[in-house]
């Protein structure tokens, strides 16, 4: 079930307000607290809430440096190599892609020596033939959903109000 309306505004209010209690959304929104956790119940339920808590800032941290690095893979090793890249802390994230190589990782590093040592230990990684390395140099449109949320609260309604009147 796509998200409705209602849906939309709660998400909103938790992707700008993370820190805000439960009772304080519902009074926000003006619905019962039952309600709200209902809804937020079946979020999670359906996946489309994945999880809570803070994001963090690995520049904070003292990884500055951001790299997307393409990992190829011999063939019949991709599970392997993707167990072997979740004992690397400087992976942030990986995912198995189409096009050039067979892996993506997003790699954060305190400075680019760091970053080469990372590289080398993908290398050396049973299973990789070769990596290809791109520096991001600085972000221009941060991760970010509410977008994506507003549109498919819209598009929802939308076929909600075609539906309405076709009776």
């Amino acid at each position: 079930m796509p998200v409705d309306e209602l849906d939309t505004r709660i998400l909103r209010l938790l992707i700008e307000q993370p820190r805000t209690s439960v009772r304080e959304y519902a009074r926000i929104l003006g619905i019962a607290r039952g309600t709200l956790q209902a809804r937020l119940d079946r979020l999670e339920r359906e996946g489309v809430i994945t999880g809570t808590g803070p994001f963090l800032s690995p520049a904070a941290l003292g990884h500055p440096v951001l790299a997307f690095v393409h990992v190829e893979v011999t063939q019949g090793h991709l599970e392997e190599v993707g167990d072997a890249l979740a004992a690397v802390p400087e992976i942030v994230e990986a995912f198995s892609i189409t096009g050039g190589g067979d892996l993506l990782t997003r790699v954060v590093a305190r400075d680019n020596g760091h970053l080469e040592d990372v590289i080398q230990r993908l290398i050396r990684l049973p299973g990789v033939v070769r990596t290809r390395t791109e520096v991001a140099l600085r972000e221009r449109v941060p991760f970010r959903l509410l977008p994506l949320v507003e549109a498919v609260g819209r598009a929802s309604e939308a076929t909600r109000a075609a539906g309405g009147r076709a009776r």
